[in-house]
């Protein structure tokens, strides 16, 4: 049987929702292995002077413990 954990992280891009889902698997792959899921709890704007300046993603990413 299988353990698996999730861990919450948020991550910004200036391009898109896509470009910051793909950074935050990106960057947990580096100390992460068993990357199963990436799930998207909350995804924002930031705005500046009427204006879209990044896009925010948080989310859990979903792993399998190693034994």
């Amino acid at each position: 049987m299988a353990i698996v954990r999730n861990i919450d992280v948020t991550m910004q891009s200036e391009i898109s929702f896509d470009d910051a889902c793909r950074a935050a698997v990106a960057e947990a792959a580096k100390t992460l292995r068993g990357i199963m899921s990436f799930r998207i709890k909350e995804a924002e704007c930031v705005v500046e002077h009427d204006k879209i300046i990044a896009y925010r993603v948080t989310g859990k990413i979903v792993f399998l413990v190693e034994r």
